[in-house]
């Protein structure tokens, strides 16, 4: 190896990737080559559905059934090691030694019958890190440094006992139990707020200043600034411009690169001015009906140490018809459970839903089922709420009572008006959730949601795993609804751009509390409470970091 390629890690030339279904082949990705050296961070970024994840998957041998994968060249180094000519149970001693990962979908990357330190254990014991009377201990440890609350209490529960954000920080904690020189990461930061997102970075950039080669796969361009040397853009299959981090962001060459950068700027914009936004707030809490009324809800679960623990506590709060009522706060705040009460999923212990001027959260569920069509869901995590046997049409043609295949074909024209509202076309009806991206299947959730046009619509992270350019178009979709429907939104996320862009007021949720509240402008204006203000502080841009020199985060907390 020569002294060019002396740090090298990765090497990948002339990626090809190709899919055959029903429709023909499909090329995901045409000609991708790239490099990845020890202590380098390369983004690569693109909307969904331009071959990001598929590429990386390709690394692992994870492309998928069907797909065919073709290379010039598909490396590791130091030693070297021919990843084309790797099969089967090979990969095991690849698979979290050599290259470690971190997936997009946290909840079904994680085992449902295991608990998260036996998830983080089988890394270090299949891999033989450590002794097997140490492995709990360094299990723990891992979690300690995925800022892990309690990690000692996390470790003894199941992944469907935590949050959205304690999950992906759980499966962060795995991918690195082995220390491997590579790691590729999807979208790692995709389910935390801001500030915990920050930490994150900061240790991901602790890991790449020691030597570990960082593949990062992100639509979030704040994400990116703070964190890679080197940005790949991609676009349908392909490498589009490639350079240095500052440069790229800075000073794009590509008309894709420039509309993602602009569309960045937009989403994180307020829709409307500061005057309309706190005028509409005004107007709503002053109109006599709210559609959603949440008084004083409670809700705590038992954890393994066999106490209680308050998960929300006294929340309340009220919607009105074409309002957007935004919740944020960090992972574990008690947003989705506050959502997920709301939606009848979960009874309060106390405190009442009032849905539509009637009690919703007191009824008993086959009383609620005719009314459920009023109030729908857009949750956090799309994979794990669709039947991984049915077709993208089954899926949304399930909300319009258009069962099995005749269904879809009865109701043809409806479903590709559903997905053309998302930005879906016509050839994704006969695709399954297993085939789309992460982005593609946010996309189906929201139709799904919009195919009964509901009065109510709970939205769950809606955009978190969307690009900055299809997340305008969904935001800009809501807004459309709204008009058109009169449509109310709960809008659950931790993005507080997102936020500041789509809603009217805003509940700030820590502990389990709402800490604040008030007219989105008034709380972005002037937080008076000291956690909202941390978030404030915490919220990253692409123009900050290249502000303070246009090179990455470097193993410090002092970029935000």
């Amino acid at each position: 190896m020569g002294n060019a390629e002396a740090g090298r890690l990765l090497t990948l030339s002339d990626l090809e990737v190709s899919f055959r279904g029903r429709q023909g082949r499909t090329d995901a990705v045409r000609g991708v080559s790239l490099t990845v050296d020890a202590g380098e961070c390369l983004a690569v970024v693109g909307e969904s559905g331009s071959g990001k994840s598929v590429t990386t998957r390709s690394l692992m041998g994870l492309a998928g059934p069907g797909a065919q994968v073709r290379a010039g060249r598909m490396s590791l180094h130091a030693p070297d090691l021919d990843l084309l000519s790797v099969r089967g149970r090979q990969w095991r001693r690849i698979r979290g030694r050599r290259i470690g990962l971190v997936l997009q979908d946290a909840l079904t990357s994680l085992d449902p019958l295991r608990t998260v330190g036996a998830e983080v254990a089988e890394a270090l014991r299949n891999h033989r890190v450590v002794p097997r009377g140490e492995l709990n201990d360094r299990a723990v440890s891992l979690l300690t440094d995925a800022r892990i609350p309690e990690p000692a209490l996390r470790a003894r529960q199941f992944p469907h006992q935590l949050s959205g954000g304690l999950r992906q920080r759980a499966l962060i904690a795995t991918a690195l139990a082995a220390a491997p020189p590579l790691l590729i990461a999807d979208e790692p930061t995709t389910a935390l707020d801001v500030t915990v997102q920050a930490e994150i970075l900061t240790l991901l950039a602790a890991r790449k200043e020691a030597g570990t080669g960082i593949l990062l796969i992100s639509h979030d361009l704040a994400v990116v600034a703070r964190l890679a040397d080197r940005i790949a853009v991609m676009r349908q299959g392909e490498i589009v411009e490639e350079g240095p981090a500052a440069h790229v962001l800075s000073d794009p060459s590509h008309p894709y690169t420039q509309r993602l950068l602009a569309a960045a700027g937009r989403t994180s914009a307020p829709r409307r001015s500061t005057a309309e936004k706190t005028r509409g707030a005004e107007g709503a809490e002053g109109s006599a009906q709210p559609v959603l009324e949440v008084g004083g809800v409670e809700k705590s679960f038992r954890s393994p140490d066999g106490l209680r623990r308050p998960a929300v506590d006294g929340v309340s709060f009220r919607l009105h018809a074409g309002e957007t009522l935004g919740i944020v706060g960090e992972s574990g705040s008690g947003k989705t459970t506050t959502a997920h009460m709301v939606m009848g999923l979960l009874e309060p212990d106390a405190g009442e839903v009032q849905l539509l001027g009637r009690p919703w959260s007191a009824l008993p569920e086959r009383e609620r089922r005719s009314l459920r069509r009023r109030i729908q869901l857009v949750q956090q995590d799309p994979l794990g709420s669709f039947d991984p046997r049915y077709t993208v049409g089954q899926i949304v043609g399930e909300a319009l009572r258009a069962h099995g295949r005749r269904g879809v074909h009865a109701h043809h024209d409806r479903l590709v008006e559903l997905l053309g509202l998302v930005g879906l076309g016509p050839e994704m009806l006969e695709r399954r959730p297993r085939q789309l991206s992460g982005g593609q299947r946010q996309r189906v959730a929201i139709a799904r949601a919009l195919a009964p046009e509901p009065e109510v619509i709970v939205c769950d992270e809606p955009v978190s795993a969307l690009d900055v350019s299809v997340q305008e178009q969904i935001l800009d979709l809501f807004h459309d609804l709204q008009q058109r429907l009169d449509v109310a939104l709960l809008f659950i996320s931790h993005d507080l751009g997102v936020v500041r862009r789509i809603c009217d007021r805003v509940l700030v949720m820590r502990g389990g509390e709402v800490v604040e509240s008030g007219a989105v402008a008034d709380v972005f204006r002037a937080p008076s409470h000291p956690y909202t203000q941390a978030l404030l502080t915490a919220l990253p841009r692409p123009q900050d970091a290249l502000a303070t020199g246009g090179g990455p985060l470097v193993g410090t907390a002092e970029t935000s």
